[in-house]
């Protein structure tokens, strides 16, 4: 599948993330009595909707979003139907908003437990922490003679389980194993398709960039190994709490000082673009179609479901207008006994908006005229 391909798909599955949503705003509004407006898929001018029941479904001329609207929400609309104002949204209890303004992103949280799920339940990707090391390629000579994994018959894809007396291995502990260790015989337990078996080799001494490496001839990486249902539905949600904390870390580093002031380099003088800095939904989408091309759908699929948690976690960071603002305002109104004034927070909404476009259009530029280089 191509590059623009995978984009196209990527895309779509945002905007149908995006729906899930606000669905799940929808229906715990729904659940809860609340009086609801409209459900639109899309901004700008409907293009189509239709009414059914007391709700206008439809769809608006942009396909950037979607949204659910409550009565009695917006502090800049009197939208409040004669008769239901004991169902809008400053009538409910604070548990009741409070649940309704959560349904939304955790169904990003939900979706993506789901995903994680199933790719290790399919394919075995996931977590680095939860794929085991393995041998990604077997180098067929070292200083002219055959490798020591060569002569052995090790393969690509087999995974390395033992090193000497170290269980699951990881690239580091197996380089350290072999620094002082050329010339003698090392044990080692692989495992392919689900068969153990065991090799002694020989390091054999390679040069690298002048110095003396002792090498049994393979390029570590990290290999899939497929779970079971139950294993893998306790990985998915682990990968939540993992992916998760990676995120806050994340969002504090980038959306910090140390964060705008990189984008301040970026933008103003010759510095190059790191892997690790911040994109845009064009940058993102760029490495999602490239990821396709190398590695394939379940790589994608997972990217996809951290671009998913990540946007369930943005979403509650605790501003307005974002949905964690929303709970904040919850809790200041139960410790002071009283509703927020809400009119007094759109300062802080418009201030919180302006930060957020500048900063996404600042990645805009960035991704176009100088686009993180692909791996």
């Amino acid at each position: 599948m191509s590059s623009a391909l995978w984009i196209t798909a990527f895309l779509v599955g945002l905007f149908l993330i995006v729906l899930i949503h606000e669905g799940g705003h929808y229906l715990a509004a729904r659940l809860f009595g609340f009086r609801v407006l409209e459900y639109f898929a899309g901004f700008g001018p409907r293009v189509w909707s239709f009414r059914r029941g007391e709700i206008e479904y439809g769809i608006k001329a942009l396909p950037v979003g979607g949204y659910v609207k409550i009565a009695g929400m917006n502090p800049l609309e009197d939208d409040v139907p004669p008769g239901d104002e004991d169902r809008a949204y400053f009538a409910k209890p604070i548990w009741q908003r409070a649940i309704v303004i959560l349904a939304g992103p955790l169904s990003h949280f939900l979706v993506a437990a789901v995903i994680f799920a199933t790719l290790y339940a399919t394919t075995g990707i996931g977590h680095p922490d939860q794929m085991q090391t393995g041998i990604g390629e077997v180098t067929p000579t070292i200083a002219g003679e055959p490798s020591p994994a060569a002569a052995a018959g090790l393969r690509e894809g087999d995974l390395i389980v033992r090193i000497g007396d170290i269980d699951d291995p990881r690239s580091e502990d197996i380089g350290t194993y072999l620094e002082d260790r050329a010339g003698e015989p090392v044990p080692f337990v692989f495992e392919r398709a689900g068969e153990r078996f065991e090799r002694t080799l020989v390091p054999a001494i390679d040069v690298i960039d002048g110095a003396e490496v002792p090498r049994i001839g393979v390029v570590i990486g990290l290999q899939p190994v497929q779970r079971g249902i139950v294993d893998a539905v306790a990985l998915g949600i682990g990968d939540l709490g993992r992916y998760t904390a990676e995120s806050i870390g994340g969002i504090a580093k980038v959306f910090g000082p140390e964060g705008i002031g990189r984008m301040a380099d970026l933008l103003f003088t010759d510095e190059p673009r790191r892997s690790d800095d911040a994109s845009s939904l064009i940058g993102i989408s760029r490495q999602v179609g490239a990821t396709g091309e190398a590695a394939g759908w379940d790589a994608v699929l997972l990217v996809f479901g951290y671009v998913t948690l990540f946007i369930g976690i943005i979403n509650l960071v605790p501003l307005p207008p974002l949905d964690g603002g929303h709970l904040a305002l919850l809790v200041i109104e139960r410790i002071r006994g009283r509703a927020v004034d809400l009119k007094k927070v759109i300062p802080v909404s418009a201030a919180v908006l302006v930060f957020l476009v500048t900063f996404v259009g600042a990645a805009v530029i960035l991704d176009i005229a100088k686009p993180i280089p692909l791996p």
